[in-house]
């Protein structure tokens, strides 16, 4: 399908986009055959398998390349899809669980029912540590409060889905720790020091760099001992200087929905996706919100036709496209493989899977 969109590919490729309906519209058809870097899938963009497997081959057909399809399958009831998919167990019952090999599984029959349904990256595995009970973020959703324990089970996750054929993004970094702000609702604050996260939060990240990790998400949140200004999507010292060089992660970086409450409350659309990408996102979200759309193309591209007349940025830009590239590479590597059918959704093999780990749950009660 030719492009019908007026913005180049040198700014598409920056953007994940979330979409109303459960049709691609002209405008996202144009969008994703100009060079978008993809879209996210919610519940309310299918009500049936049948839906959701003619979405993704329309997001493949306008787009004519490898794309980014992400999904939440998180496990468990927060993040996850309903049936036909196979009803997993969360995060936090595997870390109870306390077993690699199983959390390695799930993940293989995870993947394999994803890419049956044309989906190439799953929004997982999180990596926050558990470490506030009452936090909004973690609950149910992470692995445990043991940092290396959490990076053992977000490595076996990630190895799983890499394994089949689907794309993991580990989040969020740099971990919400202690925060207990929804940031979907307002920004979280997390006043941990530098020595804190080498020693606890980063611990897992750093490991799943380690494991060649494709994508991190980072979050919305602030921690004024490393930025007292910008929150960590926005913050050149967390995404440069922390991600990149204390880390070592080279990377795609994914900016989470800068439309949500963590970063809209206290920034302009426009505003947010230029420092974001300023900071140092490969690509940023925006999922719920199709108005803001427009405005955050246009300014994206008076952005990067400035800041390409800056060396440093330029510098950074030149990488982030070279980034991108081997993303892409890699997701038409995988996709040599043949998918599976649609028949391993909710299988017999993956439900005796998931109902092993829940009758080990009961045993440990």
């Amino acid at each position: 399908m030719p492009s019908t969109t007026p913005y180049s590919e040198e700014v598409l490729q920056h953007f994940l986009f979330g979409f109303p309906g459960r049709e691609l519209s002209t405008e996202l058809a144009g969008l994703l055959a100009g060079g978008l870097a993809g879209v996210a899938i919610y519940p309310r963009n299918f009500s049936n398998l049948s839906e959701l497997c003619r979405l993704t081959q329309a997001v493949r057909r306008a787009a004519g390349r490898p794309v980014l399809i992400g999904i939440d399958q998180e496990g468990g009831t927060k993040f996850s899809l309903g049936e036909p998919f196979t009803p997993w167990p969360s995060p936090a019952e595997l870390g109870r669980v306390d077993d690699i090999d199983a959390v390695g599984r799930v993940a293989r029959a995870i993947a394999r029912e994803l890419r049956a349904a044309g989906v190439t990256l799953d929004f997982a595995p999180m990596l926050d540590l558990a470490t506030n009970p009452n936090s909004p973020v973690t609950s149910g959703r992470s692995f445990g409060a043991e940092p290396t324990r959490v990076a053992e089970m977000g490595c076996a996750f990630l190895d799983g889905l890499q394994e089949e054929g689907v794309l993991g993004c580990a989040k969020h970094f740099p971990g919400h720790g202690d925060a207990d702000v929804d940031p979907h609702l307002d920004l979280p604050r997390f006043e941990g020091t530098r020595d804190r996260l080498m020693t606890r939060e980063f611990v897992p990240f750093r490991a799943a760099i380690k494991a060649g990790v494709p994508l991190i998400m980072t979050a919305h949140l602030v921690l004024p001992k490393i930025d007292s200004e910008w929150p960590a999507s926005l913050s050149s010292e967390l995404l440069q200087s922390a991600l990149r060089q204390q880390l070592g992660f080279d990377g795609v970086t994914l900016a989470d929905d800068l439309g949500m409450g963590a970063i809209a409350r206290y920034h302009k659309n426009t505003e947010s996706v230029v420092r974001s990408l300023q900071a140092g996102s490969d690509i940023v979200m925006l999922c719920h919100d199709w108005n803001l759309v427009r405005p955050a193309l246009e300014a994206a591209a008076q952005a990067i036709s400035t800041l390409k007349m800056q060396t440093r940025t330029s510098l950074h830009l030149s990488q982030s496209k070279s980034r991108i590239a081997r993303l892409r590479k890699r997701m038409a590597d995988m996709e040599t493989k043949a998918a599976p059918s649609r028949d391993v959704i909710g299988c017999a093999e993956h439900r005796a899977i998931s109902a092993e780990i829940r009758a080990r749950l009961r045993a440990l009660r």
